[in-house]
């Protein structure tokens, strides 16, 4: 069976070590019964593990060579042998609608954009893992205080607990990545309402952190104008000499109501 080349331009990077595949592969064991989603599962090496496994699987992956490849590896696989795009696809059609676990050796140039299309799902996605770059990996477990805590951090942890697993070395990969890579889970937590506008809530999060070294007496001011402006006292509130990394989730919260209320004035 010829081999697949992994190609730069999908940011590919093969997994060569079986031991580290199982131990991904058995990373999504925590959320037990659901189906499992696997994006770009390459040549299949954690696919080999998880197709052992007493549930669903469906796998999808851009790469043609790569599909064509997984056709002819895992025969009993083929009609959930997906050739798309992860993130063009529309989630709900996958299993009738039900929840499944997203897992996968994440390529790490659109890692962030899984984990947000992931948020976009999130009733759909109970249960993530897999593994991603590691400096990624620790922004999103980072906590507030943190020079790693950011726009992921706050995001993903509003609505996932997450959890950093262990360190994988480029070593293992073909060819090797230049960074160190991480294993993650991110575990549904149980809050259904954040109890702002989840919209402005994202903006207000983004705004702070792309200033991130400014207090939030300064960087909140372009979320306003002369159409909308703030009230006289609105930046003399004590929690506006902070700098973001300083807030926690609540408070982010509690910051978001704060522009709404002068917003609506």
């Amino acid at each position: 069976m010829k081999q697949v080349r992994p190609k730069k331009n999908l940011g590919q990077h093969f997994l060569t070590d079986l031991s580290i595949a199982k131990r991904i592969a058995d990373t999504v064991d925590a959320c037990p019964s659901l189906p499992v989603l696997e994006v770009g599962p390459g040549m299949g090496v954690m696919t080999q593990f998880l197709a052992e496994k007493p549930r669903p699987l469906k796998v999808v992956e851009i790469d043609r060579e790569s599909v064509d490849y997984l056709n002819e590896r895992f025969a009993r696989l083929r009609d959930n042998i997906i050739g798309e795009d992860f993130l063009r696809m529309d989630l709900r059609t996958l299993f009738d609608g039900g929840q499944f676990v997203l897992t996968g050796n994440y390529p790490y140039d659109i890692s962030s954009q899984i984990f947000f299309k992931m948020l976009d799902n999130r009733d759909l996605i109970p249960c993530c893992t897999g593994m991603i770059q590691h400096e990624v990996a620790v922004r999103m477990a980072s906590q507030p205080g943190n020079k790693q805590y950011g726009i992921l951090s706050v995001l993903i942890q509003a609505w996932y607990d997450v959890e950093y697993l262990f360190t994988v070395e480029p070593s293992v990969f073909n060819p090797p990545p230049k960074v160190q890579s991480a294993v993650i889970r991110m575990t549904r937590n149980e809050v259904q309402h954040l109890g702002c506008d989840e919209q402005l809530f994202k903006r207000v999060v983004k705004t702070t952190f792309n200033q991130r070294r400014k207090m939030l007496r300064v960087s909140l001011r372009q979320i306003f104008d002369a159409q909308h402006p703030a009230g006289p006292d609105f930046f003399r509130q004590e929690i506006m000499t902070r700098r973001p990394e300083q807030l926690t989730i609540p408070q982010f919260v509690e910051l978001t109501n704060m522009v709404a209320e002068q917003l609506q004035k």
